[in-house]
């Protein structure tokens, strides 16, 4: 991973490094990783901010939101739907009061825990949701179309292993450069 590789000239000549401007010549292989890895994240995630804003006039967060509800027709705790998002419970009381409010979700009281609230998408949200998700994979398709499927397979199993050895705490800090 030198400074001089080809995409690295590229992003500094267009100002567009980000995290990687961090990087020094000297550092270490898996730090220019991360920061990669970083700049990448905060690049296609900015991107797909844009473009739901602009398109569906909706921000990444009630996309995710109505993301996790479509994948439950009969709906979510909201206290599960918090944990799934990895926001507090104010954040998706918020979500979901607007939402309510534009017909997009509807709030029922669960039958099996007075103090919980089980919310769904409504049909109307659900149509918004299927409209809005197909322009997204289309999107990231876009975004990811220079990599060819044989490394696409690969990068999803090695950030899976990284995932589980983050997860688990494996290993000291060795030089691995």
């Amino acid at each position: 991973m030198s400074r001089n590789d080809a995409s690295h000239a590229v992003l500094s000549d267009a100002e567009e490094l980000g995290h990687e401007a961090r990087a020094g010549h000297e550092d270490h292989a898996m730090l220019k990783l991360w920061l990669r890895m970083l700049a990448s994240t905060t690049q296609i995630e900015a991107e797909i901010r844009r473009r739901l804003r602009e398109r569906f006039g909706i921000s990444l967060a009630r996309f995710d939101y109505m993301a996790q509800l479509y994948r439950y027709e009969d709906g979510l705790k909201m206290r599960v739907l918090s944990r799934y998002l990895m926001v507090t419970g104010g954040n998706v009381t918020g979500l979901t009061d607007e939402l309510e409010r534009e017909g997009m979700v509807a709030r029922a009281p669960s039958p099996d825990d007075r103090r919980a609230w089980i919310v769904s998408l409504t049909p109307e949200g659900r149509n918004a949701f299927e409209a809005m998700a197909t322009e997204h994979e289309q999107w990231i398709l876009e975004m990811f179309s220079g990599l060819d499927m044989k490394t696409v397979k690969q990068m999803h199993n090695q950030l899976g292993l990284l995932r589980v050895h983050v997860m688990r705490g494996d290993g000291a800090v060795e030089d691995r450069a």
